[in-house]
């Protein structure tokens, strides 16, 4: 069954560009590792709440726009096997990223519902 990793960041909006550029190549690994699809979503109607939201969730600041992600493999063994490739390949260590990757949130998740 499908398996998932979602991702929720704030991203600096001068660097779209960058952040575009830098999630193109990462794209490009995650595919050849063994990724199905990678989907990158720039924030355009993310509302504030009363108790909780998305800018609260990374911390974004005023200049920031929250980018939501996810990464879809064909099971959990295949995502496991393309997290130690990301963590072992230089390319992926040698890449700039434009955002403050420790506000960014990740988690893995099992398919329940694909209509």
């Amino acid at each position: 069954m499908t398996y998932v990793d979602g991702f929720v960041a704030a991203v600096p909006k001068a660097n779209k560009e960058k952040y575009i550029t830098h999630a193109k190549a990462a794209a490009v690994l995650f595919k050849q590792w063994g990724a199905t699809r990678v989907t990158e979503n720039w924030g355009d109607d993310v509302p504030k709440g009363e108790l909780n939201d998305f800018y609260t969730a990374v911390h974004a600041k005023d200049d920031e726009v929250v980018v939501f992600s996810w990464i879809e493999y064909p099971d959990k063994a295949t995502r496991d096997a393309v997290q130690q490739k990301m963590m072992s390949d230089p390319e992926m260590g040698a890449m700039e990223m434009p955002f403050d990757g420790r506000r960014m949130i990740y988690a893995g998740f099992t398919n329940l519902l694909d209509a």
